[in-house]
C-alpha cells in the first residue's frame, strides 16, 4: 500500500507521535513532525491516536496543524468577506486563526474590507503559502464536460452578466443562468449564494446553460398552482382580473410564478372545464 503524503491546506489524518507540554506532534510523513498547539489537542488523546487535522503554514511559514474546519481548502472556490486591507494585499477571513491572504496582484478588482468576493484556493509553488485569487478562470476546466441534462450539481454564484448569473459547477466548470430561468424559478440570488441546480444543457462549444428548477414540465408544480387558482376564485365570486395576457410581473406577484407555468395551469384548468378564460379575466365555471 503506499503512503499517503500530507497535503498542504487540506485536511489530514495523522498519527501522534510525541506529546509536549504546549501540544502534540504529528507524523508529518514527507514533512518533519508537525506541532498541534495543545488549544486544539482532543480530550484524553494519546501517542499512537490518529487525528483529522487542517495542516497549513503559521506566521513564521512553519507547518502548523488545527482541529479548526476552514471555510474552503486549496483547490476549493469559496465566498470569503475581506476583514483588512494593507499594503500587501486584502486578508480574508476563513475560519481560522491566520487570515488568508489575496495579494493585489491576484485581485480581479480592488478588494475592500467588509465585502465578500468568490475567490479560488491555491498553494504558491515558491513561498508554500496558501493564498487567494479572484482571477478564477484560469483554475476553471476548460475540458468540454460529460454533464447529462437535467443532471443535478453544487452551485456557487460567482458574478453577474446582462444575461444573468455565472455559477461554479461542482467546483470544476462555468455555466450561466439566464435571468429568465431565475424569474421562472422564484428565486433571488446574491454573488457567493451555494445552491444546488440542474444542467439545462452543454451546448456544442462546450458553454453550459444551467436552470434552478429541474427542466422538463412540472406537472406537480402546476398541479399545486392550478388549486391555488381556483382558491382564489373561490374567495373572489368566481372571477379574477388575470389571464394569460397578463403582466409576468403582475402573476409572480399574485401566485409567485413564472407566466410559462401560469399559463400552463391555466390550460389545465380549462381543458378540465373548471374556468373560462374571458378579455378580462378568468372566471369559474358553475358546478
Amino acid at each position: 500500500m503506499t503512503e499517503q503524503f500530507v497535503k498542504i491546506g487540506r485536511q489530514n489524518r495523522l498519527k501522534v507521535v510525541d506529546k509536549v507540554g504546549f501540544g502534540v506532534f504529528l507524523d508529518g510523513k514527507q514533512f518533519d513532525e508537525i506541532l498541534l498547539p495543545k488549544r486544539f489537542v482532543p480530550e484524553g488523546c494519546a501517542v499512537g491516536d490518529e487525528i483529522d487535522v487542517f495542516v497549513y503554514l503559521d506566521s513564521d511559514d512553519c507547518l502548523i496543524a488545527t482541529t479548526e474546519t476552514p471555510s474552503a481548502q486549496v483547490g476549493e472556490f469559496a465566498s470569503l468577506t475581506v476583514k483588512q486591507v494593507n499594503p500587501v494585499g486584502a486578508f480574508l477571513d476563513w475560519n481560522l486563526g491566520k487570515d488568508l491572504l489575496c495579494p493585489y496582484p491576484e485581485q480581479k478588482s480592488r478588494m475592500e474590507a467588509g465585502k465578500s468576493y468568490v475567490v479560488y484556493l491555491y498553494q504558491d509553488d515558491q513561498t508554500r503559502r496558501i493564498v487567494a485569487t479572484s482571477k478564477i478562470n484560469r483554475f476553471l476546466s476548460q475540458q468540454k464536460p460529460a454533464y447529462k441534462n437535467g443532471q443535478p450539481v453544487s452551485l456557487l454564484i460567482s458574478d453577474r452578466t446582462d444575461l444573468g448569473f455565472m455559477a461554479i459547477i461542482n467546483n470544476r466548470h462555468q455555466g450561466l443562468i439566464f435571468d429568465q430561468d431565475i424569474q421562472e424559478s422564484g428565486k433571488t440570488l446574491q454573488i457567493g449564494n451555494r445552491l444546488e441546480g440542474f444542467i439545462k444543457r452543454v451546448r456544442d462549444d462546450g458553454k453550459i446553460d444551467l436552470s434552478l428548477k429541474k427542466p422538463g414540465f412540472d406537472k406537480g408544480a402546476t398541479s399545486d398552482l392550478g388549486q391555488a387558482i381556483l382558491n382564489k376564485l373561490n374567495a373572489n365570486n368566481g372571477f379574477l382580473p388575470v389571464n394569460d395576457k397578463t403582466d409576468p410581473a403582475i402573476i409572480r406577484k399574485q401566485f409567485g410564478a413564472s407566466k410559462r407555468t401560469f399559463k400552463m395551469a391555466l390550460g389545465g384548468l380549462y381543458k378540465q372545464r373548471l374556468i373560462i378564460i374571458e378579455d378580462k379575466g378568468i372566471r369559474k365555471t358553475e358546478a
